[in-house]
């Protein structure tokens, strides 16, 4: 794990276990609105173990990091590409799941020159957010984060020996959101990142501007961000796959297996 300083705050990010090299290929994760690094905990570690540099970042605010919380997709690209500065990228793949996944296409809208690949993990534009949740992440959000648990999981426990025996990714993930909302006593990063994702316009122009493979990761089950929400990006996209597995929104831990073989698919040429 390391700590960069990006625009003045120490930034973590974890690294998967691996020393950074910068003489191998980088691939940074973005996680979703009150997640952390540690939602790609299997994908992360794999590919640390097989020749990339990890960079999970645990965006500014959320629990390790320190700053604001980006206020909006285009706040939150712009510190993805200082981060990559920071860092000493010159180029790097982009991985973001949900809000993550906006803030990794419109990084490689603003800047196509620093990224390799671009996979987009339960993604939809617009990213549209009820009044209900918004308003429950304002002003009731434990009540909220159990309602966005019951809707971004396509079954309350894993199925059988997918996760080990004692495994609940209902309350894993719960626990989790609890966890980086509390992180935080300055800002209400729920609020901000929802709203961030609901007030996101510019997702058909950055996907005209990316010019690096893509990769649609989509979950047939997925509440959130259910498949048929991504048509408007996936016909603006030129050099795209879309692979759908069986799973909800939380796709890392419900098919962590297929979820990372897909990852690994796109990154790493064949043979």
């Amino acid at each position: 794990t390391m700590h960069i300083q990006v625009n003045g705050a120490a930034i973590y990010c974890y690294t998967g276990g691996k020393a950074f090299d910068a003489a191998k290929p980088t691939v940074v994760f973005i996680h979703g609105v009150l997640n952390d690094h540690s939602v790609w905990i299997l994908q992360t570690r794999w590919f640390a173990n097989h020749g990339w540099n990890v960079l999970a970042v645990d965006l500014p605010g959320h629990c390790r990091s320190e700053g604001p919380p980006p206020a909006s997709v285009e706040d939150a690209a712009q510190f993805i590409v200082a981060l990559l500065d920071a860092a000493g990228v010159q180029r790097a793949a982009l991985i973001g799941h949900s809000f993550g996944s906006l803030i990794a296409l419109e990084t490689a809208a603003r800047a196509p020159e620093r990224v390799t690949h671009l996979a987009l993990v339960g993604t939809a534009y617009p990213m549209a957010v009820s009044d209900a949740l918004l308003n429950g992440a304002l002003n009731d959000p434990m009540r909220a984060i159990d309602m966005v648990n019951t809707f971004s999981h396509s079954m309350l426990a894993p199925p059988p020996s997918s996760l080990g025996p004692g495994t609940w990714l209902y309350g894993g993930s719960r626990a989790l959101m609890r966890r980086v909302l509390a992180s935080n006593t300055q800002a209400n990063v729920f609020h901000t990142g929802f709203k961030a994702c609901n007030d996101y316009a510019n997702g058909e122009a950055a996907m005209a501007q990316v010019q690096c493979p893509v990769l649609f990761l989509l979950g047939a089950a997925d509440q959130m961000t259910p498949p048929r929400a991504t048509k408007a990006l996936t016909s603006k996209a030129t050099n795209a796959r879309v692979v759908t597995v069986q799973a909800g929104h939380a796709l890392m831990s419900e098919a962590p297996d297929a979820t990372l073989f897909a990852l690994r698919d796109f990154l790493l040429p064949a043979g």
